[in-house]
């Protein structure tokens, strides 16, 4: 299945709640119009004004031409009669022809076609002609773009937890030019992912691979983000791309959760370094980047224990973990991937402004957009904080980790058909 297919398939609470919306609305003060009438409402109001023709009064009359008078015709000439010559011909031998039976072929064609329904003559009327004349048409209901209409548009996005802001800049954008216009339930959805898409073109950035090895990419979230399933994703495609990965299981709080990531790296095919349950995580990750460099892994992904970003503790735990990173590599940690949870809707940006002041978030990772009707959540995150969206989750298969593609993203969220 493509890219687009699981998108709009996962998306599709959110896509459904837009496409509900958007009928409700349109339908609220719209009315029904046949396809070809908007097309021509739209045509006649592009035509310019004709200019008035100014005839001058003061211009010279012309005397009309007079006929010439008519002229008798010659007389005629006489011609004296010649006398006819006969030119004899040859006797020849003709067979009789019988009338009958061919008498009789022609009233039997003659009834067979009388008895044949008449077809016109197919005419190819003009332009309007055929516009006008069309007897079958698609009924589609349109509604005038004014003031009341683009409240009830930015309180639909508001719902779809985009943000009062973002809700409010995508509405204006989709009103320039249009205000007053006649839009359907399809053009809505179009102008609506053409702006989606121009506020997240700018963020749609792979995790940049860099020739210093081990990479090292820290990987943080709050509790239950998906940050264990995204490493193994993760593992599993630089695996693919044939670069030498080594995992470090920094939850050492959770012994699940280790289990669960050993599971992942059985499933990628790189290896995983584990300590014993309680360890000091950021003495973990100070072994994994020897261990990394030793055997010569081009990229050492760290997990990190789940923590909410109000617990200060936690968040201090998070900052040591850097902190003895850059012991051993000042320029560590290279990536620091922030794991966010889509159902979690507007509390996502107050995770990225707590996490971006300890550990310096490099880029996003969206996941579970596929339970919640909040994936414009996505949106205001591009908007608000401009961080490059590396990947988005589609599913929990380990190939269901999918760069992030703005216009298919748009489409999928707004119900648009691609």
């Amino acid at each position: 299945m493509s890219l687009f297919g699981k998108l709009k398939k996962r998306l599709l609470k959110s896509s459904s709640k837009i496409d509900e919306g958007l009928e409700a609305i349109v339908a609220d003060g719209g009315a029904q119009s046949g396809a070809h009438e908007a097309y021509v409402e739209d045509v006649v109001a592009d035509i310019p004004d004709a200019a008035p023709v100014e005839i001058p009064t003061d211009a010279p009359v012309e005397e009309p031409v007079r006929a010439p008078e008519a002229v008798a015709p010659p007389a005629p000439v006489e011609v004296p009669d010649t006398p006819a010559v006969e030119i004899p011909t040859p006797p020849v031998d003709v067979a009789p022809v019988e009338i009958a039976p061919v008498a009789e072929a022609l009233e039997e064609i003659v009834e067979v076609a009388v008895a044949q329904p008449q077809v016109e003559a197919a005419v190819r009327p003009g332009f309007l002609g055929r516009l006008m004349g069309r007897k079958e048409t698609k009924t589609v209901v349109r509604r005038a773009l004014d003031d009341d209409m683009l409240e009830q548009l930015e309180e639909l996005l508001i719902s779809t937890d985009m943000g009062v802001d973002t809700s409010l800049r995508v509405t204006a954008a989709m009103a320039e030019g249009r205000f007053g216009k006649k839009l359907s339930v399809e053009e809505i959805k179009r102008l609506m992912a053409q702006e989606i898409a121009r506020i997240m073109e700018p963020v749609a950035k792979p995790m940049p691979l860099y020739p210093q090895t081990p990479q090292v990419v820290l990987v943080v979230g709050v509790n239950g983000s998906g940050k264990t399933t995204t490493i193994g994703k993760l593992a599993s495609q630089f695996k693919a791309a044939g670069k030498s990965v080594v995992i470090a299981a920094g939850d050492t709080f959770r012994a699940a959760a280790v289990e669960q990531l050993q599971v992942w790296g059985e499933r990628a095919g790189v290896p995983v370094l584990t300590a014993p349950e309680g360890s000091d995580p950021a003495s973990l990750a100070f072994d994994a980047m020897s261990k990394a460099q030793d055997i010569g892994a081009d990229l050492l992904l760290i997990d990190t224990a789940g923590r909410l970003q109000n617990r200060t503790d936690l968040m201090e735990e998070l900052a040591k973990i850097v902190r003895v990173i850059r012991k051993k590599d000042p320029s560590a940690p290279h990536n620091t991937l922030l794991v966010l949870d889509a159902t979690t809707g507007q509390n996502a940006l107050n995770q990225v402004e707590t996490f971006q002041k300890i550990s310096d978030v490099s880029g996003l990772v969206m996941t579970k957009l596929d339970g919640t009707a909040k994936g414009g959540v996505l949106v205001s995150l591009a908007d608000k904080f401009g961080l490059p969206i590396h990947a988005i989750g589609v599913g929990e298969q380990i190939d269901d980790l999918a760069p992030f593609d703005p216009e298919e993203f748009a489409a999928a969220l707004t119900g648009l058909e691609v």
